[in-house]
């Protein structure tokens, strides 16, 4: 298990290939960062598909439908772009193309992405579980789509 810093923000993903830890950025996102802790402790993220899985470059969940085509209850976001790159491991919320409609879903990029810099919020990053990420299966969406089982903030893992 990663030597977590700062358990309160870091999120841990329970997938059944593994898990994935999120460092996350309330210093690049604050709202962002605010809205993923509540709804990780609201547990709206568990048994989330991951629809949206795209070989080398990203892997998308956090769709209540399993669809893409949803979000939580709660108003949308004002974009919180930012300078920081979208790398591998780049935590980052998906969004319609208005730039202020960020709600709950969210990617990991399996791959440099950088030009997606500036146009997605980025409020994270994988601090450990990059080869769980790596295994999720693959499609768009997936045959047999992977779940997050369970979305948690560390500090409230006891």
């Amino acid at each position: 298990m990663t030597d977590i810093k700062d358990p309160e923000n870091t999120l841990i993903i329970t997938t059944i290939k593994g898990e994935i830890v999120i460092g996350l950025r309330p210093d690049l996102a604050p709202k962002h960062v605010e809205r993923i802790k509540m709804l990780a402790r609201d547990k709206f993220y568990d048994g989330v598909k991951f629809h949206r899985v795209i070989d080398g470059f990203m892997a998308q969940t956090g769709c209540p439908h399993g669809t893409g085509t949803g979000g939580s209850d709660h108003d949308n976001l004002p974009a919180e772009f930012n300078d920081e790159t979208h790398v591998r491991g780049v935590c980052s919320m998906a969004r319609a193309q208005a730039p202020n409609s960020a709600n709950s879903q969210f990617f990991i990029c399996l791959n440099d992405a950088s030009f997606l810099d500036r146009q997605y919020t980025v409020w994270g990053k994988v601090i450990d579980g990059m080869d769980t990420v790596d295994q999720i299966n693959k499609g768009e969406p997936p045959a047999d789509p992977d779940q997050m089982t369970t979305v948690r903030i560390a500090a409230d893992v006891t």
